[in-house]
């Protein structure tokens, strides 16, 4: 059983990318099937919004005054909470200028920014080394499993500082 997914568009700059909803959609469906949550039935929100909105949802809550490119809410533990999975707010404009700006597709990098916060969602981070290597590797093996390349340089891939020169959350 997948989760209940509900994609809000509130930018319009959204509408240059007409396929996102259904992007997002089989990347989180990768991510279920990866993960073996495909018994389990929550509600997950997703949110396509701009720089602006992002920026202002980083500085509230992660006290970071800078876009970025996806953040991701888990839904707190209580009442409810194995119904609903958390949101999760991807920025347009990022996406865009980082897929450009490493010669990614943009639907791969849209892809991976939604793998990458389902993660999140599910309680894997990168605030120390060896957790991000976990959870890089389960995005690669995820995006490999519908298509797309790994999306982690070598370069960027060997060791490093946790969140080293991600801007991911």
């Amino acid at each position: 059983m997948t989760d209940e997914i509900d994609i809000a568009v509130v930018a319009e700059m959204w509408a240059q990318a007409p396929g996102a909803g259904q992007i997002i959609l089989r990347a989180i469906q990768a991510c279920e099937s990866r993960l073996g949550q495909t018994d389990e039935k929550a509600e997950i929100s997703v949110v396509l919004c701009d720089d602006a909105e992002i920026r202002r949802l980083n500085r509230q809550w992660r006290g970071k005054d800078a876009a970025t490119n996806v953040l991701s809410f888990p839904t707190p533990p209580g009442p409810g909470s194995d119904r609903h999975r958390g949101d999760i707010v991807i920025a347009y404009e990022t996406v865009e200028r980082e897929a450009n700006e490493e010669a990614k597709r943009f639907d791969h990098h849209l892809s991976h920014m939604a793998v990458h916060g389902y993660l999140h969602l599910t309680g894997f981070d990168h605030e120390n080394e060896g957790d991000a290597e976990e959870m890089e590797q389960l995005e690669r093996e995820i995006l490999a499993s519908i298509g797309i390349a790994d999306p982690y340089p070598a370069e960027i891939s060997a060791p490093h500082e946790p969140n080293a020169g991600r801007q991911t959350q």
